[in-house]
């Protein structure tokens, strides 16, 4: 019997021409956690979708539990074993949680669908992370957190021996992240060998065996985590040696830009107030739920606002939806870029294209096709898009490259503030770095930039000045030398007491 689950050897895969694998080997012993490693674009995503049957190799050997494999679908890939949790939430919205998980297999009953066992069966596997909440429930009125904790759960029903996790924290509060870790512990303990897929680099050293490092496509090294430090692993991924983690740049503060005053939506949003100064990056950090990304959607006109003043250069705005921010100058990068970010069925010229057409269209509508292509390969290079065609779908791009995308059609209008939620959620420690350094760029040019980050190190290392939400209020602010983790995560919780 084989000492492996998996064994994928000199595996190749191109699209349009454009190699996403070359020869790359993998393999996955029972009973630990693998951590497959790269950039965006590496090719991570793309091997683990071969082995789960979503899409298929052009050549190269698979063999599953010791036996060679051909091509597999998704359906014959879960009759073996195999449970995939999406990059990319995969849910159907308009379905509940319990119709969700057992999509494809319902639970079936004399012939009717069984309901009853199938809500019974899920408040069990959503048990097994911590949550309570009813089967019945539409996952589209679920946090982004929560459907991903949904995700994983409908793993779990599949009872897999083989589980890949595709950045599966990148959306949960710091307790779900621990009780993820105790439920990949129980399956290694029972055999179970799960592949996890992650960026945040920080929490490999609590769960991870062994490492498989990937760079354009490319098989680059592989070994016991415990021979890897932090940096060997980052100059491996990218290729050379990242000296700064982030690379903030002081700049010097301007006058207010932009103010909030009294803002309420009569929900997560309770009475906030703040100023923004030009050339300066305020980053709001809390837990998620604080309100943080409820602000944001207030301020661009995507959620109603119940009470409050919003001031641009002095100027009182009145924004009834994104239009209007979008005309004042105001844009926002999103928390959750599939959902709101972006057309994934358009190509990827027309979703850097369609928030520009005032930009590139002459008065009467008229667009220039060379100013077009100018604005879309300006944005394309600046933002190093690993992509085969810009007229291919944006779906066809890996999670971080659509990021890019998502931030680089904002970038190409002389907005006065830029709000970015979760900028760097899903993406690599290098385009991170990429990031970090358009932002400090952007604050030269005299930006007022506002960003939201569940990452307590990355709002701590990037930001000016930090003002904390806690329950839909300011509970704090600090500038960058006076904010602590303590301190920050002392008012993310300082809660009121509730009579």
């Amino acid at each position: 019997m084989s000492d492996y689950l998996v064994e994928m050897k000199q595996i190749n895969k191109a699209f349009s021409g454009v190699k996403a694998l070359e020869d790359v080997d993998f393999n996955l012993k029972p009973g630990e956690v693998m951590a497959l490693l790269g950039e965006n674009g590496a090719g991570k995503s793309t091997l683990m979708k071969i082995l789960s049957g979503v899409i298929n190799r052009d050549s190269g050997t698979v063999k599953v539990f010791g036996k060679e494999v051909g091509d597999l679908n998704t359906k014959e890939a879960q009759k073996m074993g195999i449970s995939i949790i999406h990059q990319e939430l995969n849910m159907c919205p308009d379905l509940t949680i319990a119709e969700n998980i057992f999509l494809g297999n319902e639970i079936v009953n004399k012939g009717l669908i069984d309901r009853n066992e199938m809500n019974q069966k899920t408040r069990e596997f959503l048990g097994r992370l911590g949550l309570e909440i009813d089967p019945e429930i539409l996952v589209g009125d679920l946090s982004v957190s929560v459907q991903q904790l949904v995700e994983i759960a409908k793993a779990l029903s599949f009872d897999a021996k083989v589980v890949i996790m595709d950045e599966p924290t990148s959306a949960l509060t710091s307790a779900e992240i621990e009780r993820l870790f105790n439920i990949i512990q129980d399956m290694k303990d029972n055999g179970c060998g799960v592949v996890y897929i992650s960026h945040r680099l920080e929490e490999l050293a609590h769960i991870t065996d062994r490492v498989t490092i990937l760079r354009d496509g490319k098989f680059v090294i592989e070994g016991e985590f415990s021979d890897f430090t932090l940096d060997r692993i980052i100059t491996n991924m990218v290729g050379r040696e990242i000296t700064e983690q982030f690379p903030r740049d002081p700049g010097v503060r301007q006058d207010i830009i932009f103010s909030v005053k009294n803002l309420s939506n009569g929900k997560r949003v309770k009475d906030v107030s703040f100023d923004l100064y030009a050339g300066e990056v305020l980053g709001i950090a809390g837990l998620m739920g604080a309100g943080r990304t409820e602000t944001t959607r207030c301020i661009f006109g995507v959620e109603h606002l119940e009470s409050g003043d919003i001031y641009l250069e002095g100027k009182k705005l009145s924004i009834n939806g994104p239009s209007d921010a979008i005309a004042e100058g105001i844009v926002l990068i999103p928390e959750d870029r599939k959902k709101d970010g972006l057309a994934t069925e358009l190509s990827i010229n027309d979703n850097l294209a369609l928030p520009n057409l005032d930009l590139v269209s002459n008065k009467f509508g008229v667009i220039n096709q060379n100013k077009e292509k100018n604005l879309v390969d300006s944005a394309i290079k600046n933002f190093n898009v690993k992509l085969a065609s810009k007229a291919d779908n944006a779906s066809s791009l890996s999670g971080g490259n659509q990021q890019k995308i998502v931030i680089g059609k904002w970038l190409s209008r002389e907005s006065k503030v830029i709000i970015f939620d979760e900028p760097t959620r899903g993406i690599d420690v290098g385009s991170k770095v990429e990031i970090y350094n358009l932002i400090n760029e952007l604050k030269k040019q005299g930006v007022g930039v506002l960003v939201v980050s569940s990452e307590m190190p990355e709002v701590m290392g990037i930001s000016d000045r930090i003002i904390v939400m806690c329950d839909g209020k300011v509970t704090g602010e600090y500038l960058h030398d006076e904010a602590t983790e303590d301190k920050i995560m002392a008012d993310a919780t300082a809660f009121e007491i509730k009579k």
